[in-house]
């Protein structure tokens, strides 16, 4: 037995152990119930979204992309229904696993394997990859009977780009394909719309430059979802706003006929309405398919177009460049009138030739079309005369008047890539090349050859503003409002008497005997048309070729990249222009052979069309 005073020191040590342990348990308890009160009071709303998170996903829903008409309402550019699936790869285990159960379900390449790879190491793992598109309603099915064994993969039903017509409106309307990261990098502003697996803008033609009209806006919906990813049910939905229609001035019909008209050719046919501006055909063939672009373009039809020396890329009425050969002699008579120059009786003597020191400048005509008038010569296309009226004018008054009538200038018609041509002068060789201006680069200027340079689309336009008088400004797209402005083209203010010379030269080169075009006049529907031929060379012929016996070798005769280019303008009807035309055929030969029945035929069928009384598309009646 313990002496008493020990024992109650063994006790008190006791009870003290005992208060300590205790305290501290009620501490730890104390600090733990504050743990779980904060928990589960204050930070419990935090909890529940983030668990909300795993059981709500946010979808955004993409908006459907507008469509582009022509101007009588005919659907050029559609919506068609497209089932696909994608994968989202932070929901994925075994990503490569994912993808060969997929294989077995729908079509997967090779090459979209690697893009399916090569996208995941590039995007987050919460970003979506398309793992296929376009697939069949089998495919579709049997994805969907077997995702729910495959975490992150989600079978999806939307809507693609439909191009009824192919390539015939190719180069027009352009096309639409998958976002890429530079796409979003360049973007002003940073529109959700864009992260939305599959999403397609415009790339290039009308549905690059309309894109942010005819895209829309995204909706969104909050679904639930199983551990699976798959939708349990909708909670909320905020629907996406469609994206707006865009009419354009095109006329179907019109279109059809001038591509039928260059099948197997390369060049381009642009018609124009002349009181408006609008641009009935816009054609350049040949085309490509656009559907490839919004389906997928392999590497190798990829470089099958580029690779084609007709260039079905290149969209050539604005952004292919063409010496305009004699197409410009009515401007160039236009500049000597206007600088005094040369006046509309005075004659040159054409013998075949002149000569500017040295050098021996041509006719086309071998003998020469004797003395000529600025009527006569336009009729006849004296390339002799036009030498005489360049050097006597000046190159800078032929630049000057070439820019007023829509050369060397862009247009801004609103369709990316235009080319601006050139007009040339002693300033732009001298900066450009370093070189003095000499004399006969004027000769030659004066017959649309050396550095001209100039589009199917302005030669269209210098057609609409010698026929009107008026500074024509091309258009492609209409304006349905109510209240949209009528259209009005200021003056040009070239004398009447100047443009009426022009306009007579022209109508005689399609209606007078001996005229170039004068065996393609119409006969048929009671009008007549007025225009230009045009024979612009690609090649140099040497003296000894021209010398030589049998002369010049002939266009048939050549390879097709050295025969020459085929063009024609015009105008319809003579006496009260509607509509004017410019037709181009690359290595075509003759322009009063290839060029001008084409021309004749586009305008009588657009005489015809405006006969017919058709009705324009109209803006829908806005609903209350």
């Amino acid at each position: 037995m313990l002496p008493g005073g020990r024992e109650n020191k063994q006790i008190k040590s006791f009870t003290r152990r005992a208060a300590i342990l205790g305290g501290g348990q009620a501490l730890m308890f104390g600090v733990l119930a504050a743990r779980i009160y904060y928990l589960q009071v204050v930070e419990s709303e935090q909890y529940k979204v983030l668990a909300d998170e795993n059981r709500i996903s946010l979808r955004l829903l993409p908006p459907q992309r507008g469509r582009i008409l022509d101007r009588y309402g005919e659907e050029l550019a559609t919506l068609r229904q497209n089932y696909g699936v994608i994968l989202i790869p932070e929901r994925t285990k075994d990503i490569g696993r994912t993808l060969e159960v997929l294989a077995d379900l729908v079509p997967v390449t090779e090459e979209n394997h690697r893009r399916i790879l090569r996208e995941i190491r590039a995007k987050r793992g919460f970003m979506p990859i398309i793992v296929a598109e376009e697939l069949s309603w089998e495919d579709f099915a049997r994805i969907n009977v077997k995702s729910y064994d495959l975490a992150g993969v989600q079978p999806v039903v939307g809507e693609t780009r439909a191009y009824p017509y192919g390539s015939l409106f190719s180069h027009l309307i352009g096309y639409v394909a998958p976002v890429s990261e530079n796409d979003i990098a360049a973007a002003e502003n940073s529109d959700p719309v864009l992260r939305i697996p599959g999403f397609r803008i415009g790339k290039t033609g009308i549905e690059k430059m309309q894109d942010t009209e005819l895209r829309g806006r995204a909706g969104n919906m909050r679904v639930e979802v199983n551990a699976f990813d798959r939708v349990i049910r909708e909670l909320t939905r905020t629907e996406a706003a469609s994206g707006k229609d865009a009419v354009l001035s095109i006329d179907l019909e019109l279109q059809k006929a001038a591509a039928a008209a260059l099948v197997g050719q390369s060049g381009s046919i642009v018609c124009l309405d002349i009181e408006r501006g609008e641009v009935l055909t816009l054609v350049s063939v040949p085309g490509y398919e656009p559907d490839a672009f919004n389906t997928g373009l392999s590497t190798k039809q990829w470089r099958e177009l580029q690779n084609d020396p007709m260039h079905p890329l290149i969209n050539k009425s604005v952004a292919g460049l063409y010496p305009p050969g004699s197409t410009i002699k009515p401007l160039v008579a236009l500049a000597a009138l206007a600088t005094d120059s040369m006046s509309p009786n005075d004659t040159v003597f054409c013998n075949g030739s002149t000569r500017l020191g040295n050098h021996l400048f041509h006719c086309w005509k071998k003998g020469g079309h004797g003395a000529m008038s600025m009527r006569e010569a336009i009729k006849h296309s004296c390339d002799v005369y036009f030498y005489e009226a360049g050097r006597r004018t000046g190159i800078v008054p032929m630049q000057k008047m070439g820019n007023q009538f829509g050369l060397g200038v862009t247009l801004d018609i609103g369709l990316p890539d235009e080319k601006a041509g050139l007009m040339p002068s002693p300033d732009w060789k001298r900066a450009r090349l370093g070189q003095p201006w000499v004399g006969g680069e004027t000769l030659i200027a004066a017959i649309g050859q050396g550095y001209m340079q100039t589009t199917p689309l302005q030669l269209a336009v210098m057609t609409a503003r010698i026929a009107s008088g008026k500074a024509v400004q091309p258009r492609l797209l209409r304006d349905i409002s109510e209240n949209a402005p009528p259209v009005l083209f200021p003056d040009l203010n070239i004398p009447r008497s100047h443009l009426d010379l022009a306009r007579d030269g022209m109508w005689a080169v399609v209606n007078e005997v001996r005229g170039t075009a004068y065996a393609k006049r119409m006969q048929d529907n009671g009008y007549q048309f007025s225009g230009k031929t045009g024979t612009a060379q690609v090649r140099r012929i040497s003296r000894e070729e021209r010398y030589r016996a049998g002369g010049v070798t002939k266009n048939e005769n050549l390879p097709w990249e050295q025969r020459d280019h085929a063009l024609f303008v015009g105008y319809a009807p003579s006496d009260k222009p509607r509509y004017a035309i410019s037709v181009v055929i690359e290595h075509g030969g003759g322009g009063s052979t290839v060029a001008a029945p084409i021309a004749r035929d586009i305008l009588a069928l657009a005489l015809a069309r405006e006969s017919q009384g058709l009705r324009l598309y109209e803006a829908p009646a806005k609903t209350a």
